[in-house]
């Protein structure tokens, strides 16, 4: 069997979502055709040589329509014959775009292909894909859950109250997630991957407290939940949830012979990787299932994984997925999650996998592991073996 090795490795720095946020001005095609070049240049390849150029977007409407990575591609200024492709597997989008990449590489199908992800939260808003007055279920979802599935933020206070989360316990996660974000930038660890130099992760606020954090009212209560749920404690905040966000990252995946015919240094290995379902009410616990089976697939111990990445969506998940593996929360998120850094979901994926592989680097670990929730009762997982 072939193996799939990353080479490079860009994001941008994350933007917040608003009308003067750092990256709103810039155009989700010329942001990600930005991180395109960004990945060729330091990489050195002809992009010539790229068999296919996979993208996850989640809000594929508007200026995110119409394939948006193929528009890209040929906004970076890749030969015509490059082609690209737009995933859709919600907040894992890029992070399917890189494993569909390696599965091609390892198959033989591909000898170079480019996993990468965008979103543009402020130009293109959460949810505005769902036209008024449609319905993205149907008939035969409603029928087999008649009480209906709820948004993300219903689903994270469900996951907080199953799992019995305080308050407290959900504001210090986040509140370490922007300490670790925070000093992580000041120590330069993010300066390898990040292309545009003097812009940092805009939603990183080193200034918050655990006081701040108290002072935040719960985001999601409405009566209509409250009367369905009792269970609930109404301790989402928009202090323990990920922001709203801009950004983009790209990889440059290849075959072990091609980045030898290349010249490239291949820098990790795709050891193993899962994808995974779960109920869609709870929504974002299919991580801990997605886990389980990429470390099963892999041989694996979750004692043998140096360093974690779990997608900071809201505090409870992560909490809840360290209470059901037993991870040591030392080696999850130790640059910050994102909490602090931003979810630009598109690009999330690959932007996690970018900050892993140089915190593996930074740190000589050897086994790093990634997983992300997504809408709908989903998860990916991904190990990665640093070479």
């Amino acid at each position: 069997m072939r193996d799939a090795v990353i080479v490079e490795a860009v994001r941008t720095p994350v933007g917040k979502a608003k009308p003067g946020g750092a990256l709103h001005a810039e155009h989700p095609v010329d942001l990600l055709a930005r991180t395109l070049q960004a990945l060729v240049e330091r990489s050195g390849i002809d992009p010539a040589l790229v068999d296919d150029v996979i993208g996850g977007v989640v809000t594929q409407v508007g200026d995110q329509a119409m394939n948006v990575t193929r528009s890209a591609v040929l906004a970076a200024g890749f030969p015509e014959s490059v082609p690209a492709t737009t995933v859709d597997r919600q907040c894992g989008s890029s992070q399917q775009a890189a494993h569909f990449a390696a599965q091609g590489v390892i198959s033989g199908a591909y000898d170079v292909v480019i996993a990468c992800g965008v979103e543009s939260m402020s130009r293109v808003p959460m949810g505005s894909n769902v036209l008024p007055g449609s319905d993205p279920f149907g008939p035969g979802v409603h029928a087999r859950y008649p009480e209906g599935l709820v948004g993300q933020g219903i689903s994270a206070e469900l996951i907080a109250a199953r799992w019995k989360l305080s308050r407290t316990d959900l504001d210090a996660f986040a509140y370490e997630s922007h300490r670790r974000a925070t000093a992580a930038w000041e120590r330069g660890e993010f300066d390898r991957e990040v292309a545009w130099t003097g812009q940092r992760d805009e939603t990183v606020r080193p200034g918050t407290s655990m006081e701040v954090l108290a002072g935040l009212k719960p985001a999601y209560h409405h009566p209509s939940y409250a009367e369905r749920f009792p269970e609930i404690g109404w301790q989402i905040t928009a202090g323990n949830a990920s922001p709203i966000n801009d950004g983009a990252a790209a990889l440059l995946i290849m075959s072990f012979d091609a980045a030898a015919r290349l010249g490239l240094r291949p820098r990790a290995r795709f050891h193993a990787f899962a994808v995974a379902g779960d109920d869609p009410l709870l929504m974002l616990t299919a991580i801990v299932p997605a886990t389980e089976k990429a470390l099963a697939r892999s041989g694996l111990a979750l004692s043998d994984i140096d360093l974690f990445e779990v997608n900071e969506a809201f505090s409870p998940v992560v909490l809840a997925w360290q209470h059901e593996t037993g991870a040591d929360l030392d080696k999850v998120n130790v640059r910050g999650g994102a909490i602090a850094i931003g979810h630009p979901l598109g690009a999330s994926g690959a932007r996690i996998m970018t900050t892993l592989l140089h915190a593996m680097e930074d740190r000589g670990a050897r086994f790093g592991l990634q997983t992300m929730c997504e809408a709908g009762g989903l998860a990916n997982a991904t190990i990665l073996e640093l070479l």
